[in-house]
């Protein structure tokens, strides 16, 4: 029996198993895609290590998955027509679960009957899927799915409710949870929303990045006038080459410039040693809609020049949101940015650090001024573009100086960035 195994490097808090996407008895092929894990940051398809058939399922859906488990068992020697393991016992573990393996109790032991068309494209539905569809009260099979094997994914149910092919539900729950002598009112009406692996992730995350870390913000103004110019001068190059030439761009540009002057902003913090990064690994956070926040990570910035930041920006931001991202593309981020003025807010503090990373800059709405600037001796008033832009630091790896420095240097790139 050849064992089928969470992969030992996965990015997220806790993985568990989604979907099984082949069943007991099951003639399978090497690198086959046999079952999908989910992470609070990435869905993964886990792939049969060899040919032959899916003798046991460990690990049903829903089960915790920790990295090096045993997912499941493929016999190598199988063949298609092998009989479903004994349901009372008697030789459990030559095809079914052994006696020492712990087996959810949603785990599937027997093979099910053939099922055709429809029935087989809702059994091979995600967890995820089906919360779902039932909570857009969705009909699966009025939804084109774009997945592998055309399986409907979460996105695609997004698109749905986007679209507005959704019914309203029948009618709205009285909230019923609670002590009732602190209830707001008895004609209060209100329906329960289930929070899904995600969020639950982010809140866990963020909750611990405050109790752990003390955070501190400052806050700069930077005038934008340099790189709108450039922008407007260079992006009919760039979109001619492939490339999507971006403000963010320019921002994970200047912030790698600014490690230079203050890299313990580029660090993690051990309580007995500061580990300094060489490499400067930036994440941007991308909004997901309702469906919570993902940071995907741009590698080695020190070594790229701005096309090279744009163009990975651009693959990355569009493989979040079309939920394509890997586990690589989601971990080793040594800083991150959170763009937060693409939704109009003009400033936001403290923005909560990415733990275990030392601080996150935040850069809040793009908009038109007024502003005094010196020409010639004299006091001008005048119009500029202008943004707030916020670094929040762990307290205990760096202190107003060096927070201070960073962000002057950051700031004087910005404005300072050559037309040409």
């Amino acid at each position: 029996m050849i064992d089928v195994t969470v992969p030992m490097e996965q990015e997220g808090t806790k993985a568990v198993v989604r979907a099984w996407l082949k069943q007991i008895g099951d003639r399978v092929e090497e690198n086959d895609p046999l079952v999908e894990l989910e992470t609070d940051k990435v869905a993964m398809e886990v792939p049969a290590p060899a040919a032959g058939v899916l003798r046991e399922i460990v690990l049903a859906s829903d089960a915790e998955a920790l990295p090096g488990a045993v997912l499941g068992r493929i016999d190598p020697a199988g063949d298609h027509a092998a009989k479903a393991p004994p349901l009372d016992g008697e030789g459990l573990g030559r095809g079914g679960v052994s006696e020492n393996t712990q087996l959810s109790s949603k785990a599937t032991l027997t093979q099910p009957s053939p099922i055709e068309g429809e029935g087989l494209r809702e059994l091979r539905l995600s967890p995820s899927v089906k919360r779902a569809l039932r909570q857009h009260d969705l009909d699966h099979s009025a939804i084109e799915g774009t997945g592998r094997g055309g399986r409907i994914t979460r996105a695609d149910v997004d698109r749905a409710v986007a679209s507005g092919t959704t019914r309203p539900p029948e009618g709205i729950i009285p909230a019923t949870t609670g002590d009732p002598s602190t209830a707001l009112g008895t004609d209060i009406r209100s329906h329960s929303v289930p929070h899904d692996r995600m969020r639950l992730a982010i809140a866990a995350n963020m909750a611990g990045s405050l109790r752990d870390a003390p955070h501190v913000t400052a806050v700069f103004e930077a005038d934008f006038s340099a790189i709108i110019a450039h922008r407007e001068a260079h992006k009919a190059a760039f979109a001619k080459k492939g490339v999507k030439l971006t403000y963010t761009a320019y921002l994970v540009a200047a912030a790698a410039e600014a490690m230079k002057v203050a890299p313990a902003i580029n660090s993690r913090w051990h309580d007995d040693r500061l580990e300094l990064y060489d490499d400067i690994n930036i994440g941007v956070g991308t909004a997901l809609g309702t469906k919570g926040l993902i940071v995907p990570v741009l590698r080695k910035v020190q070594q790229l020049n701005l096309k090279g930041i744009a163009a990975g920006l651009d693959e990355l931001v569009e493989k979040a949101r079309k939920e394509k991202l890997t586990a690589a593309e989601v971990k080793g981020g040594t800083f991150t940015i959170s763009n937060h003025g693409v939704s109009g807010s003009l400033f936001a503090a403290p923005i909560i650090i990415n733990q275990p990373q030392s601080a996150i800059l935040g850069v809040g709405k793009l908009e038109k001024r007024v502003v005094v600037r010196e020409v010639g001796g004299v006091d001008t008033i005048q119009i500029r573009p202008m943004a707030y832009v916020s670094l929040t630091i762990d307290h205990r790896v760096v202190d107003g100086h060096q927070t201070n420095a960073w962000l002057s240097r950051f700031v004087e790139v910005l404005e300072s960035w050559p037309r040409d």
